[in-house]
Order: C-alpha cells, then sequence, then structure tokens
C-alpha cells in the first residue's frame, strides 16, 4: 500500500530564508529529529542550510521509541563536528547533557575568543527541526518557564524569536520547516503517523490501514493486547472494523464510525500505547 503525502506551504519558504539569514549569528545548531524516525524527520533541506556549522543532533520523543534502536543511531549520528544526544522533554531525561554537548562542540571557538581578549560570553544556538518534533516544549523544558507558545499541532511556531536560559546557552528558536517533496512515500506515511504533517492533508483511513499493516508485522501481541482482540485478520478494512467494535465506536444502525476508529488508532500509536516503536532503522554498521 503506497500513499502519497505533499506538504510545502508558502511560509515554510520564508522559514527557510529566515534559518539562512540568521545562521551567521550563532555558534551551534540545535537540531531536533523524533527518535521513532531519523532519518524520515531529517530535513536535506536544513542540512543543507547548515554546512559545517557545529551540530547537535537530540533525538526526541525517546520515550516513544525502541530504547536499543535509539542506542544504535546515537552512534551512527555521532560524526566530526557532530554530536547527538537522546531526549524526553516531557519528563526532562537527558536535558543536562545539552549544555554539556553545546560546550564541547563550540570548545575551540570560544578559546579562540579568549585568547583575542573577549569576555566570555553565552553559546548562542539555533534550534531547528521539522513542525511537531518538540521544540517549543525542549526550549520551555531548558529554559525552565513558558518561553515559547507549544501545542500539539504541526506548525505552531510561526516566527523566530531569542529565548535566554538561566545557563550558558541564549536560543533561536525558528519555525518547523518541511521539505518541497517527499522523494520516498514511506517518508511521508512516517511523518503522517508520528504527527509531523497536518491531517488535513492525508486521508486518515488509508493511513491508519498502513499503521495496522505496519503494527501486524512489527507487534502483533501488541495489537491483539490494546483492543482486546483474539486473532488479526489480514484484511485490513475487516480488522480496522473489529477495533472500532471492540471500543464501541459506532454511529446509527450499529456500523462502525470508520474515520473515528482510524483516529484512534493514531492517536493510540503516537501515544506510545502499541508499543515504543522505531520506524527507521540505522544502517548496518561494519
Amino acid at each position: 500500500m503506497e500513499i502519497q503525502i505533499q506538504w510545502f506551504p508558502g511560509h515554510m519558504a520564508k522559514a527557510r530564508r529566515q534559518v539562512q539569514d540568521a545562521l551567521k549569528l550563532v555558534d551551534v545548531a540545535f537540531e531536533l529529529l523524533d527518535a521513532r524516525i531519523p532519518v524520515s524527520s531529517s530535513n536535506p533541506v536544513i542540512d543543507q542550510i547548515l554546512g559545517e556549522k557545529p551540530r547537535l543532533i537530540i533525538l526526541n520523543k525517546s520515550d516513544l521509541a525502541d530504547p536499543s534502536t535509539t542506542k544504535q543511531w546515537l552512534r551512527v549520528l555521532e560524526k566530526p563536528n557532530i554530536k547527538a544526544i537522546s531526549l524526553d522533554t516531557l519528563k526532562g531525561e537527558g536535558l543536562k547533557e545539552v549544555p554539556r554537548a553545546a560546550a564541547l562542540l563550540v570548545s575551540e571557538q570560544m578559546e579562540r575568543l579568549a585568547a583575542k581578549g573577549r569576555r566570555p560570553r553565552a553559546i548562542r544556538c539555533m534550534v531547528l527541526g521539522i513542525p511537531n518534533v518538540g521544540k517549543s516544549t525542549f526550549i520551555n523544558r531548558l529554559v525552565g518557564r513558558r518561553a515559547t507558545k507549544t501545542g500539539d499541532l504541526p506548525g505552531v511556531t510561526k516566527g523566530q524569536q531569542w529565548i535566554r536560559t538561566e545557563s550558558t546557552l541564549e536560543l533561536l528558536d525558528t519555525p518547523g520547516i518541511l521539505w518541497p517533496k517527499f522523494e520516498d512515500p514511506q517518508v511521508g506515511f512516517k511523518l503522517a503517523v508520528t504527527g509531523a504533517i497536518k491531517e488535513q492533508v492525508f486521508d486518515i483511513y488509508e493511513v491508519s490501514l498502513k499503521l495496522l499493516q505496519w503494527l501486524m508485522v512489527h507487534n502483533p501481541e501488541k495489537l491483539k493486547e490494546r483492543y482486546k482482540l483474539t486473532e488479526l485478520n489480514q484484511e485490513l478494512g475487516t480488522l480496522l472494523a473489529a477495533i472500532g467494535a471492540k471500543r464501541g465506536l459506532l454511529v446509527s444502525g450499529g456500523v462502525v464510525d470508520e474515520l473515528k476508529v482510524a483516529q484512534l488508532i493514531l492517536k493510540e500509536f503516537r501515544e506510545g500505547l502499541l508499543g515504543r516503536h522505531t520506524l527507521d532503522l540505522p544502517p548496518l554498521q561494519k
């Protein structure tokens, strides 16, 4: 089942230009990725913009991803000038690693400034990522107060703003940037099921069927347990209807409300109620 999803609102092109213009003001870039989809949530446009800028890759929502796979991804993502950490912003786990990693990335730069007689200053950091990856929640956690507007819908942050933290960091928030075209339909699917794309632009029913298909392969027992099913029907529409009947999601005449069931499945997957899953697997390491 292939699903084509494309979404590139006009304000995303403007956001890209804003990021390019502001890049010369910062010392290090914080790129937030969804730990469940480190590849699919990594915008190649951001990669082009940053170039050789020191970068801290933050695998956010690690509480929803498979822990062992996240550890593998951290090893894969570490490169010269790039460090990688995992983070659960809701609980704050991993947050203390952020200023430490940032300081390591810019240590040589700060030493050069000190050698020129410059006074110590805060490390200037740009926060980047696709919509709904958790940038605002991350900033609020790091600052320790409600510094930015947050929400569970993609694209809440519309402009750029600097935020001072109590530690040694100054943060520049940026709007979430998606790329113009998803070359791989699997990327569109993964962004849809994890909540990076507004539900108005894809077929919720079709995406939920594809997710059921994926779960039947990767965690069938959890699927049966969560929805109290004795068996999983191979016909996806029938399986979705069985879930709806178990949850009492019916319209008049006892017919299953397929849209509500589809929304339920997506919601519970995003909340980790169907297990901790990583949809992007790391390359085999030699």
